[in-house]
């Protein structure tokens, strides 16, 4: 199987890329990057894209898996709008490009919270692009909501430092535990253990699910 990855560089997309490239069931891993991204493996390729203009790159969508692990922040992006960009915009494009080739599983990372009408930004932008992705036609979508992401990026987050300290302490308190935060391998574990299998049309993976592995 062919499976293609955007966001190959951020936090669970790293430890996708290593994870899938040690499956057997997978033949070839497409890295889609704004920049030149190093391949770790010899089944891993690197393309270098403009999220821009990705009609120009609709032939690096054929294939049999597409993960989508995008995200920025307001900080990182400059403004809410660049942030809708890479969010919604960037990320809806692949996924009709896929589902345009034929791309039969669509494995979305959103967050916990999502909601298109939610009053937060953030969850607001993850919500519409959930409701987006739902109208097109993949044979599968798996849609990944994880809390608090934990593990090394390449960029810094001071706000999500500080909350990968103290949640894990808050979240002792009964009933709150499956709020805890979530490393991103393990989040990638679950997308790659759900890419091998064949579900429904579609399943979603909330918060203490995205722990069984």
């Amino acid at each position: 199987m062919k499976a293609i990855i955007i966001g190959a560089t951020g936090l669970i997309g790293n430890h996708l890329v290593e994870q899938l490239a040690k499956e057997a069931f997978i033949d070839e891993v497409i890295t889609l990057t704004r920049r030149s991204a190093p391949s770790p493996h010899p089944k891993v390729r690197n393309e270098v894209v403009d999220f821009d203009h990705l009609e120009e790159y609709a032939e690096l969508f054929r294939g049999d898996l597409l993960f989508s692990c995008l995200g920025t922040t307001k900080k990182q992006a400059g403004s809410l709008e660049q942030q809708y960009k890479v969010d919604v915009e960037y990320q809806l494009h692949a996924a009709q490009l896929a589902a345009d080739n034929g791309v039969s599983h669509y494995l979305l990372v959103s967050s916990s919270g999502a909601n298109a009408e939610s009053g937060n930004a953030y969850l607001r932008m993850k919500g519409e692009l959930e409701q987006k992705v739902l109208l097109l036609p993949f044979a599968q979508i798996s849609i990944f909501r994880p809390s608090l992401l934990v593990g090394e990026r390449s960029d810094s987050r001071p706000a999500e430092k500080i909350g990968a300290i103290l949640l894990p302490w808050i979240c002792l308190l009964p009933g709150l535990r499956r709020y805890r935060p979530i490393k991103g391998a393990q989040v990638a574990a679950k997308m790659v253990s759900e890419s091998k299998r064949k579900g429904k049309g579609l399943e979603s993976f909330t918060l203490d699910e995205l722990f069984s592995n």
